[in-house]
């Protein structure tokens, strides 16, 4: 990682431990189960301003890290861990998100609160996976809890609000 970027990264480090971030609490659910809007917390829109992140920034992301490349993928209710398969801002490729999922909807839904990248700490983020024509739409076999995706992959968007 070049000096600048390590001393950027250093830096909101340091500024998302003195503010005490924020992640998942306070999430209500609608009445299919799926998550109601939730802000994204102060910290995390002053971290993405030092890293110009910008609202609608975007990448490709591996949904879950455990499941890389797989033609089909299970998730489950609860907490993921997504790996950038391509940089996002100063956020390099192989950085981990962490975030939550829930599949009660018709659709999976995924937010991710932190990111975790090569050779730094974690540092807050907001951000929701997207694909078009429904692709994040879970496939008919799938029971309660639980979510199958046709395809491993989709693109992790930076928000200012989870709506």
């Amino acid at each position: 990682m070049p000096t600048t970027k390590a001393l950027l990264l250093s830096s909101i480090v340091l500024l998302a431990a003195s503010s005490g971030c924020t992640t998942t609490g306070g999430v209500v659910l609608r009445p299919d189960g799926t998550p109601g809007p939730q802000e994204c917390p102060e910290e995390s829109k002053k971290a993405m301003r030092y890293m110009r992140l910008r609202v609608g920034d975007d990448a490709w992301v591996s949904l879950d890290t455990n499941q890389l490349d797989a033609r089909r993928i299970t998730l489950y209710d609860g907490p993921i861990e997504s790996m950038l398969d391509e940089d996002l801002g100063i956020l390099e490729s192989t950085t981990r998100l962490y975030g939550q999922v829930w599949t009660s909807g018709p659709q999976v839904v995924i937010r991710w609160y932190e990111a975790h990248p090569p050779d730094s700490e974690k540092v807050p983020i907001c951000a929701v996976a997207r694909l078009s024509r429904d692709q994040m739409q879970k496939l008919p076999e799938s029971k309660p809890g639980m979510a199958i995706l046709e395809g491993s992959k989709a693109a992790a968007y930076i928000v200012d609000a989870f709506r």
